[in-house]
């Protein structure tokens, strides 16, 4: 079902017939459960028969990203992905950038988990480790291959994020100021956030990836629905947020759409007469 076109109402800065380019994140928007939906996933495979390029951009680590969506990207549904929050963009002819973790950064985030007594990860191009680990991570990492634990792999490995998990809903490091680091806290759940560079973001691999394409931002359109699609939803020309999307998410969007389960992609590409 398509709920509400806000552009009607409030005027877009930008239009366009068709995008050139849409932006899909992974989680609650392609994919639930870590599987994407199957009319999703043959909607794609429809557009990928039209001159539309599809990039994933997801704060996933490239080592996680779902085994289904790396399957569209070897078969050539999918252009392109960034992930790791615009911190790594790669399409099957190799890496498009990426913006590794300084030593000074990795160190300061290090000491703020520390100080706060907080499990957390770093994310390379390979894999994730863990700081340390308890019976829901032990279970985790059995079950995951590129998942380790080595609170050390930071000093010998480039990484590009780190997530934290918090012990409640209440402590989320709220007493931090992460501006005085020159970085940022973005949470995509309830109990878990990625600490970033302040000037890391979704938007920042859009452009990477629309100057590799000689494409235009404003030619583009993105369907998200966490907090960390927020600077994604500026850049783009059209930012579609899904009906179970963080209301302050929604509060930017230029489009709200439906859930997976109300087909809400398929709403929008309709409204749009992008679908062959």
């Amino acid at each position: 079902m398509f709920i509400v076109d806000k552009a009607a109402t409030a005027g877009m800065k930008h239009k366009l017939p068709i995008p050139k380019i849409i932006f899909f994140d992974i989680d609650d928007t392609l994919s639930r459960g870590g599987m994407i939906a199957e009319h999703n996933k043959a909607t794609l495979e429809q557009l990928a028969k039209t001159d539309i390029k599809l990039v994933i951009s997801t704060g996933r680590s490239k080592a996680i990203i779902p085994d289904d969506i790396l399957a569209l990207l070897d078969v050539g549904v999918l252009d392109a992905i960034i992930c790791m929050n615009g911190q790594y963009s790669f399409d099957k002819n190799g890496r498009i950038s990426h913006y590794p973790l300084s030593a000074e950064q990795t160190e300061k985030i290090v000491h703020l988990c520390q100080q706060s007594a907080l499990i957390h990860k770093f994310d390379s191009a390979t894999h994730i480790a863990w700081s340390d680990e308890n019976e829901r991570l032990r279970d985790y990492n059995a079950r995951t291959p590129n998942s380790i634990v080595d609170p050390v792999y930071y000093q010998s490995t480039p990484v590009y994020q780190c997530s934290v998990f918090f012990n409640n809903q209440i402590d989320k490091m709220q007493d931090v100021n992460f501006d005085h680091y020159g970085l940022k806290l973005v949470h995509w759940h309830h109990i878990g956030a990625d600490i970033l560079p302040v000037d890391a973001s979704k938007a920042r691999g859009i452009k990477d990836v629309c100057e590799y394409y000689a494409v235009d931002v404003n030619e583009c359109m993105a369907f998200g629905d966490g907090m960390n699609d927020l600077e994604m939803f500026d850049l783009v020309g059209y930012a579609v947020a899904m009906g179970d999307a963080q209301p302050d998410l929604i509060a930017r969007a230029d489009f709200v759409t439906g859930t997976i389960e109300e087909r809400g992609i398929q709403a929008v590409l309709e409204q749009f007469h992008v679908t062959p």
